[in-house]
């Protein structure tokens, strides 16, 4: 491992962002395909609204993540892309747009999330259920795999969810406990977290959560997270790279080596997690898929050397 210190991170941190952060630009006729699908029915994406620098890679393998109920959000995290503020009326269309667009995609997984909609009654859950069961009952075949908001700790709101039966139930925890006040979280939201996954888990569903790594956190305190979700049975686990989204947003304390993300998955994979995704650019959604099939079909991910 790489210990970088303090005059070497505060370089690191104005400098700019290392080579291997650096995306393709995307396009291709794939990607103009799905553009033009999401456009023409007016539906949003985690990939265009959170700035995912996976787009271009995505989008022309006929991956995308689907972004409900709107693309404002009710909370103003200070690590997010998504726009803050007052959103819409949910569309009681989209479910059928959904499954309009997966089908022009030829999907075999879908992976489905959502701006907080604290305004609502029950965070959304209702039209969660809505899109998965119009999803499942309209194209038999598909897997979807859903990424929710925390629903204010509402535990009914969790199990019309759950009642649903997604695949897979993605909620990220997002960073370590000491960095929740800085990007604009109170403490009480890590806890709500950590229930969340712990409530599902013992619901029977296959969990998942993803991390950002680079906002100040420390390798101790990093595998103290990884001991708190898969204490809450938390099977998959993506970390990734945090790159500061706006000139508004917390910034990047460091930028963690490739090399790093393989030690990271390493020490991830030896405690017990089932299927990781670690790499610079990686995101919550990135290759869902494999991650899903490995834990199904209980494959075994080779470890790689350097773990801690």
């Amino acid at each position: 491992m790489k210990i970088i210190g303090d005059s070497a991170r505060e370089t690191h941190r104005r400098q700019n962002k290392p080579r291997w952060l650096k995306a393709s630009i995307p396009g291709g006729r794939e990607f103009t395909r799905i553009q033009r699908a999401l456009d023409q029915r007016g539906l949003h994406t985690i990939c265009r609204s959170a700035r995912c620098p996976n787009i271009g890679e995505c989008w022309n393998h006929g991956h995308a993540t689907f972004l409900i109920m709107g693309e404002h959000c009710t909370r103003d995290c200070h690590f997010c892309a998504v726009p803050h503020g007052s959103p819409r009326p949910l569309d009681p269309d989209e479910p059928a747009k959904l499954v309009e667009t997966a089908r022009v995609m030829n999907l075999r997984y879908a992976v489905i999330t959502s701006v907080t909609r604290d305004d609502l009654s029950d965070g959304g859950s209702s039209h969660f259920v809505r899109v998965i069961s119009t999803l499942k009952r309209e194209i038999p075949d598909l897997l979807v795999e859903v990424l929710i908001p925390d629903f204010s700790g509402d535990e009914a709101a969790l199990n019309r969810v759950l009642d649903s039966q997604p695949h897979v139930l993605n909620h990220n925890i997002e960073t370590v406990r000491s960095q929740y006040r800085r990007v604009g979280r109170p403490l009480e939201q890590y806890e709500r977290s950590l229930m969340l996954l712990q409530r599902a888990t013992n619901r029977g569903a296959i969990t998942k959560s993803g991390i950002m790594v680079g906002l100040g956190e420390t390798r101790t305190e990093l595998r103290h997270l990884f001991c708190e979700l898969f204490n809450r049975g938390v099977s998959l686990l993506t970390i990734g790279q945090y790159c500061q989204p706006t000139t508004s947003s917390v910034p990047v304390e460091r930028y963690y080596a490739p090399e790093e993300f393989g030690e990271l998955e390493s020490e991830a994979l030896k405690m017990g997690f089932s299927a990781v995704a670690s790499g610079p650019l990686v995101r919550s959604s990135y290759n869902a898929r494999e991650l899903y099939e490995t834990h199904r079909d209980g494959k075994k991910p080779p470890i790689k050397n350097g773990g801690g």
